[in-house]
């Protein structure tokens, strides 16, 4: 038997502290989807305005499942704190109040990129592959562990700083876009930095074995492979459009 297969079977000694952070941050250090070809594009102000809303678009698909999936882990807890913490992250996205959140913010970032609500709401253009990989993270946080659903939503450890080349991208690159629809970037700057603080403290504590620590890892790997495989779909959609008659979500400026 290889000598490769003993720390991936979870039977190893429990890392420590210091030694499970890093390693859970060494994967979105490498893996987030800030390294993907469309948004290195994106960053570097060589999208089309058809490719930004088609993203824009698909986008909205994965925020407005955002709540749903934070519905699920809220429902896994049987700590009343934890779930007075964790209803702060679905009331950042649902809101409130109507006409708040985070849903609506994306809702004004499509208007401002010329999108009407109607359109982005109704789910029409979004793409199959997107569709798939949404659908694979919300019943990822369904089926799994509290332990592992927690520690796919540590993505956000990265979540500020794309926030941040998001904004400045923008504001360099796509002036057409009114600045007021840049408003949800901003905001989850502050949010993700916050929700990070507090998941990883929890994930370092609920994981007391080696396999646990391994399974967290392997679900912060699968939730940026999530957010990997929607690009994909996003980037493909642009291939074929540049090799044929333009869809609907290919519309020029």
């Amino acid at each position: 038997m290889s000598t490769l297969a003993v720390p991936h079977a979870g039977t190893g000694e429990l890392w420590g502290p210091e030694e499970f952070t890093a390693r859970l941050r060494a994967v979105p250090a490498g893996r987030y989807h800030d390294r993907h070809p469309f948004n290195v594009r994106m960053h570097q102000g060589a999208l089309t305005p058809a490719e930004l809303r088609r993203w824009i678009i698909n986008r909205f698909h994965y925020q407005r499942n955002i709540p749903v999936k934070d519905a699920l882990i809220l429902a896994k807890f049987d700590d009343s704190s934890l779930r007075r913490a964790w209803l702060r992250r679905i009331q950042d996205h649902d809101g409130v109040a109507d006409g708040e959140g985070g849903i609506e913010r994306w809702l004004r970032l499509g208007e401002a990129a010329g999108i009407s609500r109607a359109r982005l709401a109704s789910g029409d253009e979004v793409l199959p592959g997107v569709r798939l990989a949404v659908d694979g993270y919300v019943n990822f946080c369904r089926l799994r562990p509290v332990l592992e659903a927690v520690a796919a939503s540590l993505t956000e450890l990265a979540a500020p700083t794309i926030m941040r080349t998001r904004i400045d991208a923008f504001e360099r690159h796509y002036g057409w876009i009114e600045a007021d629809g840049l408003a949800y970037f901003r905001t989850r700057i502050g949010q993700g930095r916050r929700d990070s603080k507090e998941a990883l403290p929890l994930v370092l504590a609920w994981a007391r074995t080696r396999q646990e620590q391994e399974a967290a890892v392997a679900a912060l790997r699968f939730k940026c492979e999530v957010l990997w495989s929607l690009l994909d779909a996003v980037e493909a959609a642009g291939q074929e459009d540049r090799g044929g008659p333009q869809g609907p979500a290919g519309e020029q400026a």
